[in-house]
């Protein structure tokens, strides 16, 4: 039997695929790319730039900004400019009293609001007694607040029922008959101006917007559902812990024995109040007793 000289090749491997080289980005590509990330970055800090007050303004740019009345963060902006350069006895800040004085008319309640903090920073301003003295019948009650609280810096108590106010919780009532249809929660913190609930005007497609008068916390709030009458009440909020602890410092001052009712809730060993805020009440009725005791 004679053997096949023919002997069968073996298998050749398959053939691999080669996957084409990957191709990089153009010079375009990339200078986009990089141009997004930097905005990315740079929109919020250029947005937290134009809107700290801690930015310094020149003299142009203050008066400027004094008079723009189309952007109220602007005159706020100026006017805690003003209050720093009044810190530091800075008498170049006296060329904006009169502007100062102005302001304590203004439309937008956060300018007026500003406005009174900062002319209690000065006791020899001039016009600045006469004008804290008005802003006592202000619409607002945080700028009554604030303008009771610069009036003691000028060793005026006229302003001490608007103090005593700012350690009472706000009571906000509905401005027409309705039912709530969304709702904060309770415990929850609020800026002043933040919404509480929205409220469906009765027989009507309309929704008012009810708000926070004061900053603080939510202590009750009528729920989604809930019907309720023009007047009645739909929030309670209490009063944040920087304006109680300002009503404190100048009820040490100011304050009298009727005050005492309105101080003591803020001596409660309770969690929601602070050691440091509790000590400050506690001081201040100390400084009540001693005063009348001394009379």
């Amino acid at each position: 039997m004679s053997i096949s000289s023919e002997t069968s090749a073996p298998d050749s491997p398959p053939a691999v695929a080669v996957p084409p080289p990957k191709r990089g980005m153009s010079r375009t590509q990339k200078i986009l790319f990089f141009a997004t990330g930097w905005l990315i970055v740079l929109m919020p800090f250029l947005f937290w730039w134009n809107t700290w007050f801690g930015r310094h303004l020149s003299d142009q740019q203050m008066t400027e900004y004094l008079h723009d009345d189309k952007k109220p963060r602007h005159i706020q902006h100026a006017l805690v400019q003003i209050s720093d350069r009044m810190s530091h006895n800075d008498a170049a800040a006296k060329q904006w009293y009169p502007d100062l004085v102005r302001l304590a008319g203004d439309p937008v309640e956060e300018v007026r609001n500003t406005d009174a903090w900062v002319m209690g920073q000065d006791t020899a301003g001039n016009g600045f007694h006469e004008t804290l003295l008005k802003m006592l019948t202000d619409s607002s009650p945080m700028v009554r607040g604030n303008a009771a609280l610069s009036l003691v810096r000028f060793g005026d108590a006229t302003g001490r029922p608007q103090i005593v106010a700012l350690l009472q919780p706000a009571e906000i009532t509905a401005p027409t008959d309705g039912h709530i249809v969304d709702a904060d929660r309770p415990g929850t913190a609020i800026r002043r101006g933040g919404l509480l609930a929205m409220l469906a005007v009765e027989g009507s497609s309309q929704t008012v917007e009810i708000r926070s008068p004061i900053p603080g916390r939510i202590r009750s709030v009528s729920q989604t559902g809930a019907h309720v009458a023009a007047g009645s009440e739909v929030a309670v909020v209490d009063p944040g812990i920087e304006q109680v602890w300002e009503a404190l410092r100048a009820l040490n001052f100011v304050g009298q024995l009727d005050d005492l009712p309105s101080i003591r809730p803020y001596e409660r060993d309770v969690p929601d109040i602070s050691t440091d805020l509790r000590q400050t009440a506690l001081e201040t009725e100390k400084a009540i007793q001693a005063r009348a005791g001394a009379k």
